[in-house]
């Protein structure tokens, strides 16, 4: 009978690090793109009242919790954001996306397994956005505390 050899886990690319949110906001090219970075900043500095920190080298991240999966275990941002190319992605509990009510009062917006697209920031009503990104912070906060 074969011995069973246990996979090698990959380690996680995305780790929180020291590089300056400031600086990469500034790089965002699109300048509609980097106001509302700077706006959802703002909104989840607010929200959540801490921080941010640089996950990887694209992901905005507010405090910490570990993540565990099939892959192993990761420390991962409680709620984040992502100012890409093609739409701002906003990393917020799953169920809510799947669930809360005041999805249908969002606005215009694709959502994934735990992200939320956005497009631009126009197209969605900011106080919806405000109140997900609260319920989401307030879940991971009582989950993972």
């Amino acid at each position: 009978m074969a011995k069973k050899v246990a996979a090698k886990k990959a380690p996680v690319k995305t780790q929180k690090n020291k590089a300056s949110v400031a600086e990469f906001i500034a790089t965002v090219d699109d300048d509609a793109r980097r106001a509302d970075a700077k706006a959802i900043d703002k909104l989840l500095r607010e929200v959540t009242g801490e921080k941010p920190a640089m996950w990887g080298a694209s992901i905005i991240g507010y405090g910490s919790y570990k993540l565990t999966n099939t892959m192993g275990e990761a420390d991962w941002p409680k709620i984040g954001f992502s100012p890409r190319k093609g739409a701002t992605v906003l990393y917020i509990v799953p169920d809510l996306l799947a669930s809360d009510p005041l999805m249908d009062k969002l606005g215009k917006y694709k959502n994934g397994k735990s992200c939320l697209y956005i497009n631009k920031l126009a197209d969605v009503d900011q106080k919806v956005l405000r109140e997900l990104a609260a319920r989401s912070w307030t879940h991971m906060n009582e989950k993972y505390e």
